[in-house]
């Protein structure tokens, strides 16, 4: 231990960790988990033979990686063959350069896309090229239950794929599991801070420190990754060193050391997915709170989590994230109680709060369907309209609402539809209105619509949905025209929807 402790003392004076390495995938962020170690050859051994190349094979009949989906086709509402006619490496671009700022409507679609089962593009090989870049971006939503169900449909059937079902694992909390999977599955080769780190999650203490000292003495780690597992075995070393410096990019290995040496990060300025984290009870209420609306902002949970979080108890602090549970919890009881007047007062309010933060669509999702608007105030009535139409509902909404004035006519002239039969109150209305009387897509942008290739069509009006919603007019106009052609009439209608209602200033 004195060796050791001398030789943490000397790297600590070298400087701070620096975890920057080159990425070895899509996402930066990934643990280096199973990548197979380069083990030197010590002075007199005898060279170490070649390994034999893998070389992988598919049982005849058997589903390529790239069909695997969580939702059937029909239950999705997609064609089965939506990406039969695209190019693997087309589609594998298009997932990966996807937006992640879409609206609800857009990005359930995409949703929907990266979870369905379909058959695969005909190029598709083994490798599972497109499942991969399926999973990645449901990661960098931060939508980890979905990637790990789809993980746990594909089962084990490469290390890249192992990578991912550890790195969700670290992120949730179960990374007991991964590592017994890591550990009785031989066609894994874990790395070396993976396997000690494993070791020690399952008790194996003595065979950790082992594998540590070898590791060091062999050169197998980096200097940081030498302190970090030494100070992670050896807790006693906390107390005779400095603090870590925070590493520049950590991988969800990195984090989970960090926080079992008891110095966890904070995951503010960390990917998204790396939020759950701070959704576990021991982590206190307000480091849930913030980590919930980070995810609910970007659709990475159900709405209802964030209601049971603001409503679990009575903030004992003002401003901020305090501010917004404070009016959740006196809107919800408001409408619980019927006292009208308070519904509307807490209602204008809590809108003013949510959209400061990002979060309409969220206080949408969460009163909507709790709002009775017959005994509101003017001011909330129209208000609880332009909520309804931002759900499921919005039909209904729509069809029932008498419109008090040419923006609430638009509104439902929209959600039925006809845009073009009501008067379009300023640019991003009149290019709504073309969209949806568009019958030819311009050739300017090269999109293919033809059924073969319906696939990345589809990928790129949502894409050209997201640079319409920023102001470029004619994208938004052809991106509403193209999603109508491919048969989303619905997306097309609850998008146009969201981005009138979502970025009305008021």
């Amino acid at each position: 231990m004195p060796t050791r402790l001398a030789g943490l003392l000397v790297c600590f004076a070298m400087g701070s960790p620096a975890w920057a390495a080159e990425p070895l995938s899509a996402i930066d962020w990934l643990s280096d988990s199973v990548a197979t170690p380069v083990i030197p050859e010590l002075p007199g051994s005898q060279p170490t033979p070649a390994a034999i190349p893998q070389v992988e094979t598919l049982p005849l009949g058997a589903q390529r990686p790239d069909g695997i989906g969580l939702l059937s086709a029909e239950t999705a509402g997609l064609s089965r063959t939506l990406w039969r006619g695209s190019a693997t490496a087309e589609l594998v671009d298009l997932v990966s350069s996807e937006p992640r700022d879409l609206l609800p409507a857009p990005r359930a679609l995409l949703k929907r896309l990266l979870l369905a089962e379909l058959d695969p593009p005909s190029d598709a090989g083994i490798e599972g090229r497109l499942l991969i870049a399926r999973i990645d971006h449901l990661l960098e939503l931060g939508a980890l239950d979905e990637a790990a169900a789809l993980l746990d449909v594909a089962g084990t059937m490469s290390q890249d794929l192992f990578r991912r079902r550890f790195d969700v694992a670290l992120l949730t909390g179960a990374e007991q599991t991964a590592c017994k999977e890591l550990r009785n599955n031989p066609s894994i080769s874990p790395t070396y801070p993976a396997r000690i780190f494993c070791l020690a999650r399952t008790d194996e203490w003595h065979t950790a420190a082992v594998t540590l000292e070898t590791a060091t003495v062999l050169g197998l780690l980096t200097s940081e990754e030498d302190e970090l597992l030494a100070r992670f075995l050896h807790p006693e070393l906390e107390e005779e060193l400095p603090p870590l410096g925070p590493p520049v990019r950590p991988s969800p290995l990195i984090f989970r050391l960090y926080e079992a040496i008891g110095e966890p990060l904070p995951t503010t300025n960390l990917p998204l997915a790396f939020a759950h984290a701070d959704l576990n009870p021991n982590s206190g209420w307000k480091a849930q709170l913030e980590a919930a609306e980070r995810l609910a902002r970007a659709g990475a949970i159900a709405p209802n989590l964030l209601l049971g979080l603001y409503t679990e108890r009575r903030p004992s602090a003002s401003g901020g994230v305090w501010e917004r549970a404070r009016v959740t919890q006196r809107l919800d009881r408001a409408i619980a109680e019927g006292r009208a007047e308070d519904v509307s007062a807490a209602l204008l309010e809590g809108w003013t709060l949510f959209s400061e933060v990002g979060l309409k669509p969220t206080f949408a999702d969460i009163f909507a369907p709790k709002l009775s608007s017959s005994e509101l105030s003017p001011e909330a009535r129209s208000l609880a309209f332009r909520l309804s139409l931002l759900t499921s509902d919005f039909l209904i909404a729509a069809s029932r609402h008498g419109p008090a004035d040419e923006e609430e006519a638009f509104l439902v002239a929209v959600a039925l539809g006809k845009p073009d039969e009501a008067s379009a109150t300023g640019p991003l209305a009149s290019a709504i209105s073309a969209g949806f009387t568009l019958t030819e897509m311009p050739a300017r942008f090269g999109l293919r619509t033809d059924v073969e290739a319906r696939g990345a069509a589809l990928l790129r009006a949502l894409a050209l949905f997201t640079s319409g919603a920023k102001g470029n007019f004619e994208d938004l106009r052809d991106a509403l025209a193209l999603l109508r052609m491919l048969g989303f009439e619905t997306v097309a209608r609850r998008a146009a929807l969201e981005l009138l209602i979502l970025t009305d200033p008021a």
